[in-house]
């Protein structure tokens, strides 16, 4: 082989996609160490979308202290573009379930406010381009908390403006003064990495679907779906915008939604929006491989996820592409979608324990690319 393309999304909570790429790297260096190789650090919108883009981009990250979803003081960081024109935000940096114990988890009082400062922070440093991914929120505030940031008012039938932006504030919500947000909003082009296609609200909405995840019972569920309902009809009388059905208004507890009502945002399938970025189709001109993966393959993998989008991208050039992942379960349907191979990197019987340890997943990595290059050295000899 002459050049391998190898774009892998993290092993979530073992290796980053930098680090995983690195030990496929090594694997086909150790077959053909002329091999042209190239790493594009790659991932679907949620956890770990800013370090690849920060790679892809040449960013330079940007570190502050924002509030984290309980109103904590968290360190915390984005990136911008070399030009300084366009910021590259993780709403889970700061937003993201990670960051609340779970004893503590409810999306009645966690808020988005700390992706708003984030927002804030690169308008203040001349930014008008914005790539955003919110997959991975503990929060179900319809985006409340990030709009005050940004300036939004939300006054009660009392008129008093309203101080917590959470999910409960949500069916308190009368009126929306935008008198104060900021003035950088209206020549800002907003571009969402989203990778759901709920509504806003109902059974299939953001409150039935993901708060229960996020720590909501039946009850909360309930009282989060009515706010969303309120919430929703006073954005249509102060918008003009009915945001109820729009596909991926629901996502990240309703941020789609506010996204698209106040700041015009374009929502865009995490993985399309990373391979635009990354002009992955000129980059695999020429390609003799691709080797994509993640940390379980299934028919989900299919869905919108990394490696299917790499396959899509792929095929369009006839380019091979090998799936590795941790554990494999579907292997017929991810066969039949086009990859060439299949590959888990642990033997059946390894303990989820011991296959999460970076190292030991690192060298099965390394050892498995190692293993399907020896078995291509026929087709591919020099």
């Amino acid at each position: 082989m002459k050049k391998v393309v190898i774009a892998i999304d993290s092993f979530k909570g073992c290796l980053s996609s930098a680090e995983a790429e690195k030990a496929a790297a090594e694997g086909v260096r150790s077959r053909y160490p002329e091999c042209e190789v190239q790493c594009l650090p790659i991932a679907d919108g949620g956890e770990g979308m800013l370090e690849a883009l920060a790679a892809a981009t040449g960013s330079q990250k940007i570190h502050i202290i924002a509030h984290d979803p309980l109103l904590k003081n968290h360190n915390t960081y984005y990136a911008i573009s070399g030009d300084g024109k366009t910021a590259c935000i993780e709403m889970a940096s700061i937003s993201g379930l990670p960051l609340v114990p779970p004893e503590k988890r409810n999306p009645m009082i966690t808020t988005s406010y700390g992706t708003g400062e984030l927002i804030r922070d690169a308008l203040e440093r001349g930014c008008r381009n914005f790539i955003i991914g919110i997959g991975g929120s503990a929060t179900n505030d319809a985006g409340l908390g990030m709009l005050q940031a940004l300036g939004f008012r939300f006054r009660d039938k009392e008129g008093r403006v309203l101080e917590a932006g959470n999910g409960s504030a949500l069916l308190q919500v009368t009126s929306i003064d935008t008198d104060f947000a900021h003035p950088g909003l209206p020549a800002s082009r907003f571009t969402i990495a989203c990778d759901v296609q709920n509504p806003f609200y109902g059974p299939d909405g953001a409150a039935y679907v993901f708060a229960p995840q996020k720590g909501a019972d039946r009850k909360m569920v309930e009282a989060l779906d009515t706010g969303m309902r309120n919430f929703a009809d006073v954005i249509l009388r102060t918008t003009g915008k009915d945001i109820s059905n729009c596909p991926g208004a629901g996502a990240a507890g309703g941020m789609g939604g506010s996204l698209l009502a106040f700041l015009n945002a374009e929502l865009t399938p995490g993985i399309q929006l990373m391979l635009d970025v990354l002009d992955f189709g000129r980059k695999i001109a020429d390609a003799d491989l691709i080797i994509t993966g993640e940390g379980k393959a299934d028919r989900q993998t299919l869905m919108g996820k990394v490696p299917s989008g790499i396959l899509r991208e792929a095929r369009k050039q006839n380019i091979p592409v090998i799936l590795l992942a941790g554990r494999i379960e579907d292997p017929d349907e991810l066969h039949k979608a086009g990859f060439q191979g299949v590959f888990s990197i642990n033997a059946p019987n390894v303990p989820l324990t011991q296959a999460m340890q970076p190292g030991f997943a690192y060298a099965n990595i390394r050892r498995t690319v190692g293993e399907i290059c020896a078995s291509m050295s026929e087709r591919y000899a020099y």
